[in-house]
């Protein structure tokens, strides 16, 4: 089971100074920055998936600039990606068309042979055909009963779509057409996998699953694998649950993809840091946070109304960082060094909390967070490349070069503990 990392142009600046929170001299945005599979050697995942949506168009805003996306088509996904150096050009590149950007529209802006094109130009090695998402998933329900018209319709589009992808890849060099499945329930969409097979696609990508339970998606998959070759090759799209995937091994999944192990390092109120645990599983611990005082909003917009004193936030900033630092070289104890992270964070959620029974609550909830993750260290037992030269500011939350560290570091553990839970009896 391949596991496929969903990137947004996720890189770090390999020299920056975490002390005076400045990039590397010379650094130069994209080119001198480092993607994971540059900062560790081996990469920490399978292949890569790029979506249209996070590449932009003229249709819709993506994540790329207008030079990095003209860039990506002129020269294709790999050279973009530095996936064209020894030991990485083999790596598979997957593509999707973005389907949660235009979810709330009656069709979808492209075409197959749109699409088609679209993959031809970055030089993908997979690609999925153009899908509408339906939501409101549905376990009791048999055949294509219980839909509403529009989760009907966008079945039937998924699968038009589908029939005419196949003819516009033909011609496509080195590409392998995966069919998008969508449906209402596990019945629907073993029909919708069923109908992509008799078509010629011999890969499926199995899509709306981002929201359903572990128990919703291994009745979908149950149904599907009843409906479709064992020898049919299956891919499940915004796998959510990755940290669960011992729970999916008898269903002959080839690969999936995901973003938690990068997203959930700054995008997830509690579970920043992965860490492997005795039992075979994951275990996961908040990130400190250390706002910057002159960025963060909040905090600005008090200092701007004069509630509290620009001068005032900085000397706490500094405390926290300084006491941090001291702990992690084992100059100031546990409680020490809480107690003056604390000083910093109590000001901030209570300019930051709409009432003071809320800035009460968050104050109590971040020093049980804080004294845990600190008390462990979790960082300090790490060998991956992260954490042995970023050291505690791996567990700060502040800035995208420490948060986007944690999430390389969260990248190696999950694929580490993907290898150790696929290869185990």
């Amino acid at each position: 089971m391949k596991f496929i990392y969903a990137d947004s142009i996720d890189q770090v600046d390999p020299h920056y100074d975490f002390v005076r929170d400045r990039h590397g001299v010379g650094r130069k945005a994209y080119w001198t920055d480092q993607y994971a599979h540059e900062y560790f050697t081996p990469p920490p995942y399978d292949g890569v998936l790029v979506s249209r949506g996070i590449v932009g168009d003229h249709l819709r805003k993506g994540k790329y600039s207008d030079a990095h996306a003209i860039r990506f088509r002129r020269e294709g996904a790999r050279e973009f990606l530095r996936l064209n150096t020894p030991g990485l050009s083999n790596m598979p590149i997957f593509g999707d068309c973005g389907a949660f950007t235009y979810v709330k529209e009656k069709r979808p802006p492209y075409s197959a042979e749109n699409m088609a094109e679209f993959y031809a130009d970055g030089k993908f090695t997979h690609g999925c055909s153009v899908d509408h998402i339906i939501f409101g998933y549905r376990a009791d329900v048999t055949g294509l009963e219980g839909s509403t018209d529009d989760e009907r319709e966008r079945f039937d589009i998924t699968l038009a779509n589908a029939k005419d992808f196949l003819v516009a890849t033909k011609s496509i060099p080195n590409f392998t057409p995966m069919g998008a499945v969508q449906g209402w329930s596990p019945d629907s969409m073993a029909i919708a996998a069923q109908r992509l097979e008799k078509m010629g696609y011999d890969y499926l990508a199995i899509g709306g699953m981002v929201p359903v339970s572990v128990d919703g998606i291994k009745l979908a998959l149950t149904a599907i694998r009843e409906k479709i070759k064992r020898k049919t090759r299956l891919h499940i799209l915004g796998f959510a649950k990755a940290d669960r995937i011992r729970e999916f091994k008898g269903f002959g999944i080839e690969s999936f993809d995901s973003t938690s192990p990068m997203y959930q390092a700054f995008m997830d109120a509690k579970s920043n840091y992965y860490v492997r645990n005795g039992a075979g599983g994951l275990d996961y611990y908040t990130a400190v946070r250390v706002p910057l005082a002159t960025e963060d909003r909040a905090l600005k917009v008090a200092a701007s109304e004069g509630r509290i004193r620009q001068e005032t936030l900085a000397t706490l900033e500094r405390t926290a960082l300084g006491a941090l630092r001291e702990f992690d070289a084992g100059k100031l104890k546990l409680e020490s060094s809480v107690e003056r992270v604390m000083g910093y964070q109590k000001v901030y959620q209570e300019i930051k909390s709409k009432t003071p029974q809320a800035a009460i609550k968050a104050i109590r909830e971040t020093e049980v967070s804080v004294r845990r993750t600190l008390e462990a260290s979790p960082w300090k037992a790490c060998a991956c490349k992260v954490c042995r030269t970023a050291g505690v500011d791996v567990i700060i939350f502040r800035s995208s070069n420490r948060n986007k560290r944690r999430g390389f570091h969260n990248l190696t553990t999950y694929f580490d503990h993907l290898s150790q839970a696929l290869y185990e009896k």
